[in-house]
């Protein structure tokens, strides 16, 4: 009875390990795909600062104008390699946590057969101590019922054996797969943030040459009425990058800057309680991450 017992024990500190895993990767999952909505919505406001730049930019001088246009491409480039920060979280990180939860599902359900098995041997050991109790004279059916608990209790160590071998593999699993999860994540984050560095520095660039003293000179010589030799007429070519034009396309994804409660919904994904992966893995139904992708 007390191998009983004693395996009783080693199965309950598998089930808490497996659950562990199960409340955990839940919650990393529903962060991590917070946290790409999140990035995905700060690429769309950018979108929109792109756009309102290229409107302010073809009402102004040619000096501010050029200035504002150049300065609106390297803020598209960096929406460009945002987008791609939001694929690659989405791929490479929060979709394998969400099919995490039919590896626990089918580890939970080698544990619940063990169970069964122990159930088994229990009762059958339970039966034979009535029956040495009741009738201790009677050897043939004492022999029996002995018989029969030994032939649970091999079932038993059988399944302990490969429960044991089950519940090892998982656990070197969800080591590594811990590890992948977050090298990727932070690989991610350090792709997208070097390379929006290094446009983010031509951006610094292009507004510290902006020549204010010229474009001064013209305003207050279209006040006056009186044309210097600089030139006020629009520049020969008022039509922005490709990559602004690429930025500019993808505004039919943004939502209308004007609608009320917008926020208050991004606010809210905040406030709702984690997922987990025992629901996501058992609901068909179960509530995806919405689609982010902008451009094609």
């Amino acid at each position: 009875m007390n191998i009983v017992f004693s395996r009783d024990s080693q199965v309950r500190g598998m089930d808490n390990t497996v659950a562990n895993t199960e409340k955990y990767f839940g919650q990393f999952c529903s962060l991590l795909a917070a946290y790409t909505r999140k990035t995905a919505r700060l690429r769309n406001k950018a979108d929109q600062l792109v756009k309102q730049l290229i409107d302010f930019a073809n009402s102004e001088n040619p000096e501010l104008r050029a200035t504002m246009r150049g300065f609106a491409e390297d803020l598209a480039k960096v929406q460009d390699y945002r987008q791609a920060q939001v694929e690659r979280l989405e791929t490479k990180v929060v979709n394998p946590l969400k099919l995490y939860g039919a590896q626990i599902k089918q580890t939970r359900a080698e544990i619940k057969k063990f169970k069964r098995v122990q159930n088994r041997e229990i009762k059958q050991l339970e039966k034979l101590e009535k029956l040495r109790q009741k009738s201790p004279w009677d050897r043939q059916m004492i022999s029996q019922a002995e018989t029969r608990v030994q032939r649970a209790a091999m079932d038993s160590s059988r399944t302990t054996l490969q429960l044991e071998e089950t519940v090892d593999a998982f656990q070197r699993q969800k080591l590594k797969d811990l590890q992948t999860f977050f090298s990727n994540f932070v690989t991610i984050e350090m792709v997208f943030h070097a390379k929006a560095l290094e446009v983010y520095s031509s951006a610094f660039q292009t507004l510290e040459k902006y020549d204010l003293e010229r474009d001064l000179q013209d305003f207050r010589a279209k006040m006056q009425g009186v044309y210097g030799h600089y030139n006020t007429q629009p520049l020969a070519n008022t039509n922005p990058s490709p990559s602004v034009l690429q930025s500019l396309a993808s505004q039919s994804t943004i939502r209308s800057p004007g609608k009320e409660g917008e926020e208050s919904e991004d606010d809210s994904m905040e406030e709702a309680p984690v997922e987990d992966l025992r629901a996501l893995g058992q609901r068909p139904n179960a509530r995806e991450l919405p689609t982010t992708v902008r451009r094609t």
